[in-house]
């Protein structure tokens, strides 16, 4: 069973930095590429950003490109989502999202999400 235990989420004002990290464990963490979601009070889903399995390949959002960056280590099953330069726009519950397969996709990286922690940015 896939589980997705994520922390570091919290309160933080506009140009300040968080990291989220999530743990997974329950499938071969290393095989599979790993994306962040994110959804703000009354919008839609929206995919952030996402790694493949080793490392090497990250893509982002639009709205965040140069602000976030997505890393994982699997020698500890963990991935991580810091956040820099943050914004109010970017308040919202994050998610950790396992993917299907190797491969970076917002359709495709939906196959176990994690509970969501909260970032709120406000000053």
């Amino acid at each position: 069973e896939v589980q997705l235990v994520e922390s570091g989420g919290g309160l933080v004002q506009p140009g300040g930095s968080l990291r989220l990290s999530c743990a997974a464990s329950g499938f071969s963490f290393n095989y599979y590429a790993m994306s962040w979601f994110r959804q703000g009070p009354g919008k839609g889903l929206e995919w952030v950003a996402g790694v493949n399995d080793v490392g090497e390949l990250t893509r982002y959002t639009d709205s965040v490109q140069g602000r976030f960056s997505i890393s994982r280590d699997n020698a500890k099953n963990t991935v991580y989502l810091q956040l820099n330069s943050l914004k109010t726009e970017d308040t919202a519950m994050y998610y950790c999202v396992k993917c299907a397969y190797n491969y970076i996709s917002q359709t495709t990286c939906r196959e176990g999400w994690s509970q969501g922690t909260q970032v709120t940015v406000s000053s």
